[in-house]
């Protein structure tokens, strides 16, 4: 038997787009104009999987989601808009909405959404509802791996008050991608859940799959790409323990860690009054070769010194990160953009990469000058480099006690230092 998809919607392009393509999946569809249709349309035929507008002419999709779940609460709502906003989309999954889509609508995206909320639809079907609560994934994910470096630090672990949606551009896929994150018990650690697959890939360099012009984890053939700008954040807010549901990419947003620094604090952020741990580096850790070299050195706190050097107009940059705290990265690192060359665009075409390149959320840079923008620092390139390191350094799964020393360095490199870390340090068997 067929599944059924209802579309509440008073756009007929939208409904007849969404009918064609799970139509050629073999769903059966069903309609509605307005929220009042819809609902009556719900109860009467008790469809598989909802699509339901955010504006409609007789009544907000909020309060048609609201008597959705009043009705019943297993229902599967997939909300779509054109014009919603972050607050909207946010209200939406505290609601208990599975997904927020942005029209125009994709082939992919349709088909990704309605196979999502079908799988978690069938697996609340199967599962008592007393023991629904302990198989919630959230509640089953492994701390990162204990390593003999690894010590009791002098601050609380922290994660989020509650649960809050971002949407923007895949700065290397160029699709639209949403990212939810939601607060997660101490000890838990950061990881990732690949929508619609629902891999759950934790933040740990043992999952890095990828370092070329970003950094991508990935498990059981699913990825999630450019990472480094949101953990960069997370690590410089104390961020140890956060559940992100994302869809393939991370959001690039303006290219900084700016906007994720904003989300944190509006999100709130919660201490959980049990000890954070760190990673006390102990010796000197060092990768490269020749002028390219990448050191982590004991210290007493973190802290990050950068040499970089591009052809004009770039030239030679110097930059040290004192992280004494959270407005400190906000004021010297956060807002640093990303930045690519005019004379790569086409290499990173032929590769996939930078698709999602826009005038508003990169800094591209010609042969004698910038060309796309006004530059927020004289420095900021070198800035976005350390914003990098503090990223790629938070995949060890604990904040970092030490120092970073890099010249003309990437993720690749940063991510080896990692590795040799590990190498050095094979992590303490669980008991």
């Amino acid at each position: 038997m067929s599944n059924t998809v209802l579309i509440i919607d008073d756009e007929p392009g939208i409904v007849g787009t969404v009918a064609d393509v799970l139509a050629d999946e073999g769903f059966t569809t069903l309609s509605a104009a307005s929220g009042l249709k819809g609902l009556d349309l719900y109860k009467e035929e008790q469809p598989d999987v909802v699509f339901l507008d955010i504006w409609l002419p007789d009544r907000d999709g909020l309060e048609v989601l609201q008597e959705l779940r009043e009705h019943d609460p297993r229902a599967a709502v997939i909300m779509i808009s054109g014009h919603g906003t972050v607050s909207t989309a946010v209200k939406a999954i505290r609601m208990g909405a599975l997904d927020y889509l942005e029209k125009p609508l994709s082939y992919a995206q349709v088909l990704e959404a309605v196979h999502g909320a079908l799988r978690r639809r069938r697996s609340s079907d199967t599962v008592q509802p007393s023991v629904r609560k302990r198989l919630d994934i959230a509640s089953e994910l492994a701390p990162p791996p204990l390593l003999p470096i690894v010590r009791n630090g002098r601050q609380h672990q922290k994660t989020i008050k509650r649960s809050t949606v971002i949407y923007g551009l895949g700065l290397h896929s160029g699709k639209r991608t949403a990212m939810v994150i939601q607060p997660l018990p101490p000890s838990s650690g950061i990881h990732f859940l690949t929508l619609p697959a629902e891999t759950v890939i934790p933040a740990h360099v043992s999952e890095v799959a990828d370092t070329d012009y970003a950094t991508t984890l990935a498990r059981d053939g699913e990825s999630i790409k450019t990472v480094e700008h949101l953990l960069s954040a997370l690590h410089a807010r104390g961020i140890t323990n956060l559940f992100i549901k994302v869809h393939g990419e991370i959001p690039v947003l303006d290219g900084s860690a700016i906007e994720f620094c904003r989300v944190i604090e509006e999100a709130g952020v919660e201490g959980q009054r049990v000890a954070r741990k760190e990673l006390v580096v102990d010796r000197v850790y060092e990768v490269g070769e020749g002028e390219k070299s990448l050191t982590l050195e004991p210290y007493d706190g973190f802290a990050v010194s950068y040499h970089l050097r591009y052809p004009p107009p770039i030239g030679e940059q110097r930059y040290e990160l004192e992280l004494s705290s959270f407005s400190a990265y906000k004021e010297e690192i956060a807002s640093a953009r990303t930045f690519g060359f005019m004379k790569d665009l086409k290499m990173m075409s032929e590769l996939g990469l930078g698709s999602g390149g826009r005038l508003d959320n990169c800094i591209l840079v010609g042969e004698d000058d910038v060309i796309n923008t006004e530059l927020r620092y004289a420095d900021e390139f070198v800035r976005h480099k350390i914003l990098d390191v503090v990223g790629d350094l938070y995949l060890l799964g604990y904040p970092v006690r030490g120092k970073v020393t890099a010249r003309f360095t990437g993720h690749r490199d940063n991510i080896a230092i990692l590795r040799k870390v590990l190498a050095e340090n094979p992590p303490v068997p669980a008991r």
